[in-house]
């Protein structure tokens, strides 16, 4: 019984079992005579990780920590979350999933491949857990601002999954990461003899969605009421399934509905730095894709909210792409791209920002350097305070740095971003610029529409959600320069937020459960605490 115990991460605790749990476990003699806390035990992980001279060592001593202790694992992340954060999701992460089939130890998650077609729900039950709640896909075709890295992605379902844990309280064995593998376009890749993945390229067209409807009934027949987050799915393939599933599956998709409700929490937060009126605001993208435009369209329907009429709301949204400025009558424009195509001439992207006045900026492009000086001082002469978002992910991807950004405005940028920068001193000022990171937002939606069991999630809970974040940004996060309120609060921001889209789902008549006396005290009572 107690080698048992010791091979199994979600009940092994260390040395931190008491005398009294070591003889009545059978643990006596199997551990060293010290009694240590759980306090002492993450300081020690701490200590340790400190010491290690990469970030991706980091990353691997923790997956490590995950495989063999997982109380220890999640107190250590929840205890230090600020520093945590970046080392096990981006930008970490991304390295992580490059190098996947290289430095994997011990396999995480659920692989579905084109050969398993027609057997999918069988082979759901060799997961050894039932009581699924929260399930993140992904295909790896568009990891992060990395392209196509096939298999390798699983880093990514695996990470926000941790954090669905650590930020929300959903316990791990709640929790299924899942890629499903279709093969790769990626040569390096498909040359690689480590490769881990499905040694063959994409498979497309019905043949693909075929294997993802079959996975999504699957799901629904096996676990019911689980929550499917799409992730890091190519921009036709992301709209194609958020679209095809959003009435009728528990599901959303975090790169265009997550990101939507950072940055329009962020928006709505900068208000209070500009003295902007958000009915009144303009906004110019750079980049096209799920990203930017799920940013739109969230924005748009908070604008329509406000009293704009919806296609004046569309109007106060410009994008400029590779080819420019993104006009009516362009040819090869996709459908999530038409509602923004308005006349006018095409340009390119400053004249574009001289022409068209844009309170705010918003970047998700995977370029980086493409908030140029010249950009930063355009925005900053059409603007007292600019609103600047460099949101694309890794780091190395950002359009702009923080320091770039306060420097060529001259301290006078709104600026956030989708990686982390640290503080940055300008003219004997320090800014301490907030990361528009997912995690404020699809934790605390998971945790909400699990407490209330919700059937859907339409737009609205969204928009719930990121009024929550942006009220709780306080007076002194915008006067560091931060539109986000500070990460090590992220398990309260959590379940505030999980608490009011709840009851804002309960309004609208979309749940399976009758509303209970107490909303919050329901999302505390889901709340896993290692």
């Amino acid at each position: 019984m107690g080698l048992e115990i010791l091979r199994d991460k979600s009940r092994y605790r260390s040395i931190a079992f008491t005398r009294a749990e070591r003889e009545r476990l059978g643990l006596r003699g199997l551990l060293p005579h010290r009694v240590s806390s759980q306090r002492e035990l993450v300081e020690r992980v701490m200590t340790n990780l400190r010491r290690l001279p990469r970030d991706i060592d980091r990353y691997m001593a923790l997956s490590s920590l995950q495989e063999r202790n997982e109380h220890l694992f999640y107190r250590t992340v929840i205890d230090h979350i600020e520093e945590i954060l970046p080392l096990i999701y981006t930008p970490t992460v991304g390295e992580a999933c490059v190098e996947f089939s290289h430095i994997a130890r011990e396999p995480k998650g659920f692989f579905i491949t084109p050969h398993d077609r027609g057997k999918i729900k069988s082979m759901l039950g060799n997961w050894g857990q039932k009581d699924i709640r929260v399930i993140v896909v992904t295909d790896g075709q568009r990891i992060l601002g990395l392209g196509d890295l096939g298999a390798n992605g699983m880093g990514i379902p695996v990470g926000k999954l941790a954090l669905y844990t650590a930020c929300a309280g959903i316990a791990p064995r709640q929790c299924l990461p899942v890629v499903l593998d279709v093969g790769t376009d990626n040569e390096k890749l498909l040359r690689d003899p480590l490769y881990l993945g499905y040694p063959r390229r994409r498979v497309r067209g019905r043949a693909y969605l075929a294997l993802v409807d079959e996975f999504v009934e699957a799901v629904r027949a096996r676990y019911p009421e689980a929550l499917i987050q799409f992730e890091d799915f190519l921009t036709p393939n992301a709209y194609a399934l958020l679209n095809r599933y959003r009435d009728r599956v528990l599901c959303f998709n975090d790169d265009i509905q997550g990101t939507a409700a950072v940055a329009l929490a962020g928006v709505l937060a900068s208000t209070r730095i500009t003295g902007a009126k958000f009915p009144e605001m303009r906004f110019m993208f750079l980049g096209a894709g799920s990203a930017a435009t799920g940013i739109a369209d969230l924005i748009v329907a908070a604008l329509v909210e406000a009293g704009v009429g919806r296609e004046a709301a569309r109007r106060q949204m410009w994008f400029v792409d590779l080819e420019g400025l993104v006009v009516k009558g362009r040819k090869g424009l996709l459908p999530h791209n038409l509602p923004y195509a308005h006349e006018h001439a095409p340009m390119s992207f400053v004249r574009a920002i001289e022409a068209l006045r844009p309170n705010a900026l918003i970047g998700a492009t995977g370029a980086p350097g493409t908030f140029t000086r010249e950009v930063i001082e355009r925005m900053s002469a059409i603007n007292e305070r600019p609103v600047v978002f460099a949101l694309s992910n890794p780091t190395s991807k950002a359009e702009c740095t923080a320091e770039q950004a306060y420097a060529w405005s001259r301290g006078r940028a709104v600026f956030a971003s989708g990686s982390p920068f640290g503080p940055v001193t300008l003219e004997g000022r320090v800014f301490r610029p907030g990361q528009g990171n997912n995690a404020y937002v699809f934790p605390g939606i998971g945790l909400g529409v699990l407490a209330c069991r919700a059937r859907t999630i339409p737009d609205a809970l969204f928009l719930e959600a990121a009024r929550a974040l942006a009220d709780l940004v306080g007076k002194d996060d915008l006067a560091r320069g931060s539109l986000y309120p500070p990460l090590k609060q992220i398990r309260r921001i959590s379940r505030v937020m999980a608490t009011r889209v709840a009851l804002k789902a309960y309004a609208l008549n979309l749940t399976r459960r009758k509303r209970p006396r107490s909303v919050a005290g329901s999302v505390r009572e889901l709340m896993y605490e290692p």
